[in-house]
């Protein structure tokens, strides 16, 4: 596999420098290939995908963020996301159109919720050279409180959502009478003793695969999802007063894992027994959690990774090396000592 794209984008390269793009190929050339996508607005449709406008080339984001004033990953304007912040810089950058980039998220994160391992994957009609240049300017327009970590090239069959094979969020519970401010974005404050031995119990219960539709919120952009979800771990740390809560899983539904750890809540507070989870579970209804808790708030929970299979994630041949950003050192100190 080649990182070569066809001739027809030739006419979309925006007047960069000459160092900065690769030469694209002829029509006829038998290297081409083409760079299949999928929209980044709806649900999952297994037998219609969507092709970018131009051949191109595929790269691959992995961003972090504070998710405190963003309204989730999602596009939308008003109040900003994180989708359309990392878009203007994009298009800034690449000086293509948002509809030309197909950015594409691997996790539609809600509002509040915060990423240590988010992946994106955009598209060009160029190749570049080196990604360092194009990784510092990214983070250059970027605000603080969003950053890429990574950007590397991938095979065409490569997609952010569609190609995942798990996903590993963190929820954080600082348990004290008096809530640590430095922990305020980034932790649920509970006063109620928690006793974690009965959370790990009722936890255990999440493990294997199950029909999640008890614990899922109605989305107007997820269609109708398969709820049959597998929990690989589910683990509950104590850290002094904080407790974190480690949850991997082939996927999750909207509003899942925030679900989940409010169940656990109300477990931990001993206002229900752990036998409660499998109870809940096989009536497959909302509603009935519904009777126990609502969703636990957003600003504990943050995605930390998104795993894939090896094969998605080689460099093509042809392309740039991955670029973790750029290291500035001084080759002769110019103040004199004495």
């Amino acid at each position: 596999m080649t990182c070569y794209g066809g001739v027809a984008a030739a006419a979309a390269l925006p007047s960069l420098p000459p160092t900065t793009l690769t030469t694209l190929p002829s029509s006829s050339s038998n290297t081409s290939v083409r760079v299949r996508d999928v929209g980044s607005g709806g649900a999952e449709h297994h037998n219609t995908v969507l092709k970018p406008t131009v051949d191109g080339f595929k790269w691959r984001l992995l961003i972090s963020y504070d998710g405190t004033h963003y309204k989730g990953w999602q596009f939308q304007q008003t109040p900003p996301t994180i989708q359309c912040i990392l878009e203007k810089a994009l298009t800034r950058a690449t000086k293509l159109g948002r509809k030309d980039l197909h950015l594409v998220g691997a996790s539609r994160t809600d509002g509040g919720v915060h990423a240590w391992g988010q992946v994106a994957h955009f598209v060009t009609p160029f190749n570049y050279d080196s990604l360092d240049s194009i990784h510092a300017a990214l983070n250059g327009l970027l605000p603080p409180d969003i950053r890429v970590r990574e950007i590397s090239a991938v095979v065409p069959e490569f997609h952010a959502r569609f190609s995942a094979k798990g996903k590993t969020y963190h929820y954080k519970i600082f348990n004290d009478a008096v809530m640590d401010p430095f922990q305020r974005l980034y932790a649920y404050h509970v006063t109620h003793k928690l006793n974690a031995a009965v959370m790990r119990e009722a936890a255990n219960h999440f493990i294997g695969t199950h029909d999640f539709s008890a614990f899922v919120n109605s989305s107007r952009n997820d269609g109708v999802p398969n709820p049959v979800k597998t929990i690989f771990r589910f683990d509950i740390i104590k850290m002094g007063a904080l407790l974190q809560l480690e949850v991997e899983g082939s996927g999750f539904m909207y509003r899942q894992v925030r679900n989940m750890v409010a169940l656990l809540l109300q477990i931990g507070k001993e206002a229900i027994a752990p036998d409660i989870v499998p109870k809940i579970l096989s009536t497959r209804d909302r509603k009935e959690l519904a009777k126990y808790t609502l969703a636990a708030p957003p600003q504990g929970l943050c995605l930390v990774a998104v795993k894939y299979n090896e094969e998605h994630l080689q460099l093509p041949l042809g392309c740039p090396t991955t670029s973790l950003g750029r290291h500035h050192s001084i080759s002769k100190c110019k103040v004199p000592f004495y």
